[in-house]
């Protein structure tokens, strides 16, 4: 038999129906659509429908992934769903999910590392299968940033949005899957991203609500500095701890943070040879969805093909990075 390595085997994505533009996102945040775009390279975004919530998006696009590998959902051992915005503060999200697809056979869990959080559930994902034979982990990345958006606060109003991606991670062969994955996290910046209340510090309450306690926000220009300081190294180690250079990776498929500073990380990681696949204008900032949703775009556009060098990177609150480098493909 071939030897085997743990590899995305499949892919899959959901994008809310509804398609809201600059000019509407502009009204409500008091600034213009050509500031917007300037500004971030956004175009448009997608809203969730008033009965759709955070595990509705992920069951989608978990279904996807399942089809696209000719899985079943009792095939499923693992269930994680990385989200920052799940249902419920209890139950758990993945719980939601795995109800509602029948995957009854999976041990679920959620992760909270906001828009790393998918690159870190994938090297979960791929420390659980190796330790099982012919295991399947199905690996969601969903978040639902509409209803906790202040559109007084024109620095996130115009940013973020809401979708979901998934992948199955299992068994490829051996000169396929992922080769390496460097993770760092970063307490000392935790202020940078933030929702201050709802929280066991400061519970939910009238005064809170009042306050706009519930409500995300970030320092743009923190999470700028950040970024531009700690991506561009951490994925320039990553490569060279595995004996390759940036100069060689074919397709990088980053956090769609800001168009403007994804520019910026590309130059200064100096992966200007590779493809980078973009879906921010279409999409927005979808949070922990944002890899898995680029991905899914490129693999389903054939974009893809075995053999290629393929970059993820996820960076956001925490502050946190995830990278993860993989030889795309699945059979011999």
């Amino acid at each position: 038999m071939t030897e085997k390595r743990i590899g995305i085997i499949s892919t899959g994505s959901y994008l809310p129906k509804e398609e809201v533009s600059n000019e509407e996102v502009a009204v409500r945040a008091g600034v213009t659509a050509e500031w917007i775009e300037r500004k971030t390279q956004i175009v448009s975004r997608r809203y969730a429908a008033p009965d759709e919530a955070t595990s509705d998006l992920a069951v989608h696009a978990a279904n996807r992934a399942l089809e696209q590998a000719g899985l079943t959902a009792d095939r499923v051992d693992y269930l994680i769903v990385s989200t920052s915005t799940g249902d419920f503060p209890q139950p758990p999200t993945s719980y939601l999910v795995q109800d509602a697809i029948g995957a009854y056979g999976a041990a679920c869990f959620d992760i909270n590392v906001v828009c790393s959080g998918f690159v870190y559930a994938l090297e979960l994902a791929r420390s659980l299968a190796e330790g099982r034979a012919d295991c399947h982990v199905l690996v969601i990345g969903a978040d639902l940033y509409s209803r906790i958006l202040d559109f007084g606060d024109r620095r996130t109003a115009v940013l973020f949005a809401d979708g979901a991606g998934a992948a199955v991670v299992g068994p490829v062969a051996e000169q396929f899957g992922i080769i390496g994955t460097d993770l760092s996290s970063r307490g000392d910046a935790h202020d940078l991203i933030r929702v201050e209340a709802g929280g066991s510090r400061n519970p939910a309450s009238a005064r809170t609500l009042a306050e706009g306690g519930h409500y995300f926000r970030m320092n743009g220009r923190g999470v700028r500095d950040f970024v531009t300081e700690h991506v561009p190294p951490a994925l320039s180690a990553l490569a060279g701890r595995l004996g390759l250079g940036l100069d060689q990776v074919d397709h990088f498929v980053p956090h769609q943070a800001n168009g403007v500073m994804l520019g910026e990380v590309v130059e200064l990681a100096g992966l200007t040879r590779a493809t980078t696949h973009r879906t921010l204008q279409k999409y927005g900032n979808v949070g922990s969805a944002s890899v898995p949703v680029a991905l899914d775009e490129a693999n389903r556009s054939g974009a893809l093909t075995q053999g290629d060098l393929v970059l993820l990177a996820g960076f956001g609150g925490g502050m946190s990075i995830g990278a993860s480098l993989m030889r795309w493909g699945v059979a011999a």
